[in-house]
């Protein structure tokens, strides 16, 4: 039975629209994910939005409970019931219908279309509200209706606002799950709580007084997960058709079985996060140090950490994405449409961490081995989380299994110091110490830097360099004008420069324009300007650079998402008058061929000469017409919106080209990687991309001179096969080399070990391996001052590995390799001799 499905058709049938699953990352700046059905309803139970029309809802809600005030992640897999990641299945009246008919759908569903059987179901309500009980008197017998206090039957939204008794439907699984903690409202699994209702009629003051609401409403909530195991008669959540797909493929990757009980909670937590990760990765959340992003993290690398107690040693978690995203696919598509990019931020995320994981592992075991009470030490857990990746509640969860603790003060104090050992070596200004409370006073001024780049206006105000007021100015400083022409940095655009002039005459150079408190204030130099004097200001040629740099951002922006996909988000970006820079969500480093593709395609637009459209309109209607909003930025209820065509439509409060033409030409100049899953383009437009060209062509002529080439491809061709022509007699070389070899017999084994500088020692090790029988070689040479260290073995009880292992730090190295076959490296060459030494002497040849 598709039971997600089912509850939005009942509800639908019911008079409620169905809403699709908000995002898990919230508007709400209080929560860090959302965490309950509610969430997206939020503004109108407050009252800041007016109700739907109609004013009923119903929802399968994506919920996140893995960080602060709900925080499940130490249960995850060795309970039946937590999770990470969940879905909410809930119906919603917005000062419609209340009690009488919540609690007739909620019976009519749960006996009607689930068909649980009544006589399992048990009632609880809040001890005041005998109205409620009144209700299910129709449907449940008295005896079954168990009153109980605030903590279990009372809801609220916050300390103030909003709240309500509640009345929850529990499934009595039977005698079988006899317990101590098995009575309404334990945590046993006997009388399994499978709905909620609140009756949402008080608003909470301040004082903790209770006032009706002019209009109650109704908010619910079912856990799909919990409600599918007991309808399909399963003990676990995990033994669900939920969850059965995942631990089918897990046990398919890892070749161990999974047991029901205690012993298969890895393979639990690995299906369990391997959902969460999956649809905060599709919605753009990206691994971090803080924040969201952290979470996302400590989740990956706890789900990691168990598929290495099942002997995990590569990335896997990507692989089950497939399963995940196909089973999903008709509630979620965007989860199938985006699994490529899924599995490769994971994958990405996973090698990161199993670069370090042994080591880790390593320590944790050898600080564990001595820890003697139940304290383990701080100091070491802290070294897991800075050296090696671990994050604090994944050593937390490792000694949650032999019953031991972190020493959280010790920790807590290194990482403070590790703080402000970091703010003490942050290079910033220092000295300045900015005072805007004199700026306090003032409204902000007018930016009237669309339209003009000169303007007569007036000096509104003048400050020092600390932004402390001043009547007159000398020097350096800043000025508020009246109206200013000048940008203030906003949005990655830098703020303008200029000059400020007085009857025709410079009274002050401007160099910088930026923000405070809403104001635009611009920095001065070389000033002499007094509080209410009329100026003329002009705003510096360079603005015309700057918008054209701005508007291929936009271009690129568009771009990248047509080429690579729309997981694609800014993450930041500098618009400058020579350059523009702009980070952007993607798991890898771009092709050769993705890059010319996102080139060619902005360059298409520049070519066309389309328009600039730039209106302003309200924020729904901005969203509705497909206007992205950039990373950083806030908005108002009115916003500007700038599109170019059908290409690209953004929020943006930049300046911008008229027309595309005026770009010039786009050169793509580097890409690289910030952070995990963070890339960076760099470019140039304009004056800048004819310089960039420039540059390029007059460096092909001065190659081209200097070689007396005709064609610079001929050139270099030729160059190629000279190139071939002396690496084929270098192998030749190396070949009669080999020849020359004799490998030194004892006990029946061929011995070859020789120093061979300036030579492919694989190639050399190879060779020799397909040609002598019984063979133990070990290799050494310098090669561009470094060494090289190739040993091989045809003999079981010799192992090439372990050659390597052993003999490699005598040249400050390391290395390691297969028992037939095994490289190492090292530092120092002047050792090479007596590496060799030693490893004669070994075998005592």
């Amino acid at each position: 039975m598709d039971i997600r499905k089912k509850f939005l058709e009942f509800f639908e049938s019911k008079g409620h629209k169905v809403y699709p699953s908000a995002p898990l990352v919230p508007e709400d700046p209080t929560l860090l994910f959302t965490n309950a059905g509610m969430v997206p309803f939020k503004p109108i139970f407050t009252g800041e939005k007016e109700p739907p029309n109609p004013p009923r809802a119903t929802s399968s809600q994506l919920c996140m409970r893995a960080g602060g005030k709900h925080n499940d992640l130490e249960n995850v897999g060795y309970t039946n019931r937590h999770h990470t990641l969940f879905e909410m299945l809930g119906n919603f009246s917005f000062g419609d219908y209340f009690k009488e008919e919540a609690i007739a759908y909620a019976w009519e569903f749960v006996t009607e279309v689930l068909k649980l059987p009544k006589e399992r179901l048990w009632i609880t309500i809040h001890e005041s509200d005998d109205e409620a009980g009144k209700i299910w008197e129709k449907y449940v017998p008295k005896e079954r209706i168990v009153k109980m206090g605030d903590k279990d039957n009372f809801w609220q939204m916050g300390d103030t606002g909003p709240c309500g008794p509640c009345s929850e439907i529990h499934y009595d699984q039977g005698e079988e799950f006899n317990s101590p903690e098995d009575y309404l409202g334990g945590e046993g699994d006997r009388f399994l709580e499978i709905w909620n209702l609140v009756f949402m009629q008080y608003n909470r003051d301040e004082k903790g007084n209770l006032t009706p609401l002019p209009k109650p409403s109704i908010d619910t909530g079912m856990g799909l997960e919990r409600i599918t195991a007991v309808v399909e008669g399963v003990k676990s959540n995990y033994d669900t058709s939920i969850f059965r797909p995942l631990l089918n493929k897990i046990v398919e990757i890892t070749g161990k079985e999974y047991c029901q009980d205690k012993r298969g909670a890895s393979h639990r937590v690995i299906a369990d996060h391997i959902r969460a990760v999956s649809f905060l990765v599709a919605q753009g959340v990206r691994f971090d140090r803080e924040g969201r992003g952290y979470v996302l993290r400590r989740i990956l690398r706890r789900g990691v950490r168990h598929g290495y107690m099942l002997g995990q040693r590569e990335p896997f978690m990507y692989k089950i994405v497939d399963t995940l995203a196909e089973q999903m696919k008709e509630q979620y598509p965007y989860l199938l449409e985006k699994k490529e990019a899924i599995k490769d931020a994971i994958k990405l995320e996973e090698e990161r961490f199993f670069e370090t994981i042994d080591k880790g592992m390593a320590l944790f075991k050898e600080e564990l081995a001595k820890t003697t009470g139940d304290t383990f030490s701080g100091e070491v857990a802290f070294k897991l989380y800075d050296t090696y990746g671990f994050p604090l509640d994944l050593t937390q969860d490792m000694l949650r299994e032999v019953n031991k603790k972190v020493d959280i003060a010790t920790f807590e104090k290194l990482m403070q110091e590790q703080k402000e050992r970091a703010r003490a070596n942050w290079k910033g200004s220092g000295d300045v110490k900015i005072n805007l409370k004199d700026l306090e006073k003032y409204e902000p001024n007018k930016f009237v830097g669309y339209e003009y780049l000169r303007y007569e206006t007036k000096v509104k105000a003048l400050f020092d360099e600390n932004l402390n007021e001043v009547k007159e100015l000398k020097g350096s400083g800043w000025v508020m004008l009246e109206e200013t022409p000048f940008y203030a940095e906003s949005g990655g655009q830098v703020g303008d420069r200029g000059e400020i002039l007085k009857d025709g005459k410079v009274v002050a150079k401007v160099v910088d324009t930026k923000k405070f408190d809403e104001k635009n204030l611009s920095k001065v130099e070389d000033a002499e300007l007094k509080v209410g004097e009329k100026v003329e200001a002009v705003v510096d040629e360079s603005r015309n650079e700057i918008a054209k740099h701005h508007s291929a951002t936009h271009l690129l922006h568009s771009a990248l998402r047509k080429v690579l996909g729309e997981h694609v988000t800014q993450a930041g970006s500098l618009v400058e008058a020579n350059r523009l820079r702009f980070d952007f969500t993607h798991p890898k480093a771009l092709s050769k061929e993705e890059l010319q593709k996102i080139e060619e395609m902005v360059n298409n637009v520049i070519a066309r000469g389309v328009n600039a459209e730039v209106a302003e309109m309200p924020i729904e209607e901005a969203k509705k017409a497909g206007a992205m909003a950039l990373f950083g930025e806030k908005y108002g209820d009115i916003v500007r919106v700038v599109k170019f065509s059908d290409f690209s439509v953004e929020l943006c409060g930049g300046t911008h080209v008229k027309n595309t033409a005026e770009i010039g030409s786009f050169y793509i100049t580097k890409e690289s990687g910030v952070s995990a899953g963070v890339r960076r383009i760099e470019a140039v437009v304009g004056l800048s991309a004819y310089k960039y060209a420039k540059e390029y062509i007059d460096l092909v002529e001065e190659l081209k001179a200097q070689n007396k080439a005709k064609d610079l491809e001929t050139f270099i061709s030729k160059q190629k096969e000279e190139i071939k022509k002396l690496k084929d007699e270098i192998k030749a070389l190396q070949k009669a080399a080999v020849k020359e070899i004799k490998p030194i017999q004892k006990d029946g084994i061929n011995f070859v070990i020789e120093r061979i500088d300036n030579a492919d020692l694989r190639e050399i090790a190879t060779d020799l391996k397909g040609k002598i029988d019984n063979l133990v070689a070990f290799l050494a040479g310098e090669n561009k001052g470094k060494v090289t260290l190739v040993a091989v073995s045809k003999v079981p009880e010799i192992k090439a590995g372990d050659l390597i292992k052993e003999f490699a730090p005598i040249v400050g190295g390391r290395g390691g390799g297969k028992p037939d076959f095994a490289q190492g490296g090292g530092k120092d060459a002047s050792k090479i001799d007596e590496l060799i030494k030693k490893i004669k002497e070994k075998f005592n040849i």
